[in-house]
């Protein structure tokens, strides 16, 4: 290779496609790669190269290794081993079941996070704690604005800059075994009653405040997004009423289910939707009362210890031909019209994964106050320890 640069010869096909495969084996650095080839010529045969990858996001050392804080159950974990084919980055996943327990990392600092997983309502709050970067869309070419659904994307942005980009939206309902409970459910006030009846021993609430104390007030009539203390007083006597019937507080609940350990649970959108494909007895239901509808996004931690990497990913992620397949094993319905034009018709015709308009209009997208509201933190806290 010293002799081709110093004689100013171009590269071979073969020359490339050799250096190509030591990139991808990890055995070279991705600086030695585009100094070796030459980045001109790189980037034209890259494009040519089938999971080869020749954008901005890839123009810096992308070192070998790299963490993802995320939801249980999110993600096809193909994505990551074709990424770290293509890039020679190997991706930690890290799992949480709740926004509070991310906040509370990223407040601690170091958590080793280069891309994470935050919900809508919690995003103006990272932002005004400085804990996540303004987003440079030149290193996101495969993100197009202009395909996104705004209903679900607006959360992203704050004062005309982008700090997050959409992953995909869904919806907080419950998911129901009929084969084990004949009881017909309709409404989170259902929910309640037949966890103390019918279901005693064998429902979950979710180990996350926005939605078990949301959907408590909203079985007794009240605002998902409450933070009065009259309303929470009542949200926490239904709730410690509760608990001694319930099987577990727990955001991972799929275990649980499948196991028929459990025969009803608070459920996610693409949780009630794997489910129901695996299992069809397992119903997914949304409350005509109420509950929530919610855009989840990626961002980049201020302090991520590898940003280039997590733009690398996030780009990756933005291609519709990656996130088809994202969605497909996943279950969550996408916020692009270009992954909706390539989903399955029996994905996009799903009503679990695109519920009827009429299905969404009662539901609420959470309120940026729950995340730090001390109200809510505390009967969470008192409800799990009583």
């Amino acid at each position: 290779m010293a002799n081709r640069h110093k004689e100013n010869l171009p590269i071979t096909a073969q020359g490339f496609m050799d250096e190509f495969m030591r990139l991808k084996r990890g055995s070279v650095t991705r600086r030695h790669f585009l100094t070796a080839t030459g980045l001109g010529l790189a980037t034209a045969v890259m494009s040519r190269v089938p999971g080869a990858i020749s954008t901005p996001a890839y123009a810096e050392d992308l070192g070998s290794q790299m963490s993802i804080a995320t939801w249980p159950n999110y993600h096809d974990p193909a994505t990551f081993e074709n990424f770290k084919a293509a890039t020679g980055v190997a991706v930690e996943v890290n799992v949480f079941g709740s926004n509070e327990e991310m906040l509370a990392k990223l407040q601690a600092g170091a958590t080793g996070w280069s891309l994470f997983v935050p919900t809508n309502y919690t995003i103006a709050t990272y932002h005004k704690l400085g804990l996540i970067d303004e987003l440079d869309l030149a290193k996101l070419p495969n993100f197009s604005a202009a395909s996104e659904n705004p209903r679900f994307t607006k959360e992203g942005q704050i004062d005309g800059k982008t700090y997050a980009l959409p992953k995909n939206w869904g919806t907080t309902g419950f998911a129901v075994n009929t084969s084990k409970i004949k009881a017909p459910l309709t409404s989170w006030k259902d929910f309640f009653e037949i966890a103390q009846g019918e279901a005693d021993g064998r429902a979950m609430v979710h180990d996350y405040q926005l939605t078990t104390i949301g959907s408590a007030l909203v079985s007794l009539g009240l605002d998902f997004n409450s933070i009065k203390p009259e309303d929470l007083a009542k949200a926490e006597e239904l709730l410690i009423k509760v608990k001694p019937h319930l099987f577990a507080i727990n955001s991972d609940y799929q275990p649980a289910m499948r196991a028929t350990d459990a025969w009803m649970t608070m459920c996610w959108t693409n949780d009630g939707a794997q489910l129901n494909r695996d299992i069809p007895e397992i119903h997914y239901i949304l409350g005509k009362d109420g509950g929530e509808i919610w855009t989840d996004y990626y961002a980049i931690p201020k302090d991520a210890p590898n940003k280039a990497a997590g733009y690398a990913l996030l780009n990756y992620l933005m291609d519709p031909k990656v996130a088809v397949k994202e969605h497909t094993a996943n279950g969550a319905p996408t916020t692009d019209s270009r992954v909706l034009e390539l989903l399955p018709k029996e994905i996009v015709s799903n009503k679990i994964v695109y519920p009827d308009e009429a299905a969404l209009t009662p539901l609420e997208f959470g309120a940026a106050v729950t995340l730090t509201d001390p109200g809510r933190a505390e009967l969470m806290a008192r409800f799990k320890s009583a």
